[in-house]
């Protein structure tokens, strides 16, 4: 098949294990960002397969409609930047694994990092000695402080088993689901929503985003954490009432560590979130490893290989073949 790759942007996957698996097929890797529909269908006319970098590139009817060779889109996880109506209205078969067997280990990682950098002022104190100054402030240690897991999925797990590893406590919020499972595993879930946003030192967010998590974090919420918490959002921009974080920050009264963005990448150099000194944010590196990279486009690249033997795999419009 003509596979072309999308968003590739340092050229990593031709470099990873895992891309053998795509040594039958005639591979095209683009390394930068084009946005604009129309200038995107000319450079994949040809293409018979698009892959995907998780959310880098919205697929739409405008796209779909100019690009008649394309029969498969294959990517990983969740879709909330695919148009499935689309796809099966152009006779377009979309494939993403939705039950990975093993949580992101790099955003995992990611969300602790952002915590104790946060508290140690990493960065502030990097620069300052790169400045030729020497200490600019005085950090926090986490110890004993409590951390608050919103969502109880596979990476808030691990994500607390490092915060326990570190002698934090941690207490849990989640759907009334995930709460009944967090209780069952003996974890300690909070009273109420409130308690939970008011009892934590540090808040982190592991939800999927999709139409009925869309703003489940609010402004309300937000409002409850105690003076000086952390928030930390390394999922899903969507997932926070749009605008509720940066009115919150401007308060001066918590501390935020985000990863993600409503708009990626981010061109805004004066964006309340880059420029606040209470902010710490990273451009959507949480699962950015060559390792999870691997682990991820191993199963995306199944997915090529299945629907080029007639045997396709993780389909998430299956009218479409049969």
């Amino acid at each position: 098949m003509r596979v072309h790759i999308l968003d590739d942007w340092f050229d990593t996957l031709r470099g990873l294990p895992c891309f053998e698996k795509l040594e039958a097929h005639d591979v095209t890797v683009w390394t930068d960002h084009q946005p604009d529909p129309t200038a995107l269908a000319e450079r994949v006319q040809e293409a018979e397969a698009l892959v995907l970098f998780r959310e880098r590139t919205k697929i739409g009817a405008e796209l779909l409609s100019k690009t008649p060779m394309l029969k498969l889109v294959s990517q990983r996880s969740v879709y909330p930047h695919i148009d499935v109506d689309a796809c099966t209205a152009n006779n377009v078969l979309l494939c993403s694994n939705m039950h990975s067997d093993t949580p992101s280990y790099a955003a995992a990682e990611h969300t602790l990092a952002l915590i104790l950098a946060s508290f140690r002022q990493i960065p502030q104190q990097s620069t300052s000695i790169k400045a030729g100054g020497w200490q600019s402030g005085v950090g926090r240690t986490l110890r004993g402080r409590t951390l608050g897991l919103y969502g109880y999925g596979r990476i808030a797990q691990a994500v607390a088993g490092y915060a326990k590893a570190i002698g934090m406590k941690v207490q849990w919020w989640s759907s009334d689901e995930g709460r009944a499972r967090a209780a069952a595993a003996g974890e300690k879930v909070a009273a109420s929503r409130e308690a939970f946003f008011a009892t934590s030192d540090v808040v982190s967010l592991h939800v999927r985003l999709k139409p009925a998590t869309r703003g489940i974090i609010t402004a309300t919420d937000l409002a409850a954490m105690q003076p000086r918490a952390l928030f930390v959002n390394t999922s899903r921009s969507g997932l926070v009432e749009q605008g509720a974080l940066e009115a919150e920050i401007a308060q001066d009264r918590i501390y935020a560590a985000v990863d993600v963005f409503d708009k990626e990448p981010v061109t805004d150099t004066v964006h309340p979130l880059l420029t606040h000194p209470n902010v710490l944010a990273t451009p959507h590196i949480g699962y950015v490893t060559e390792d999870e990279f691997d682990l991820q486009f191993s199963d995306i690249f199944d997915q090529i290989n299945a629907y080029a033997a007639g045997q396709p795999i993780h389909m998430i419009n299956p009218e479409i073949w049969t």
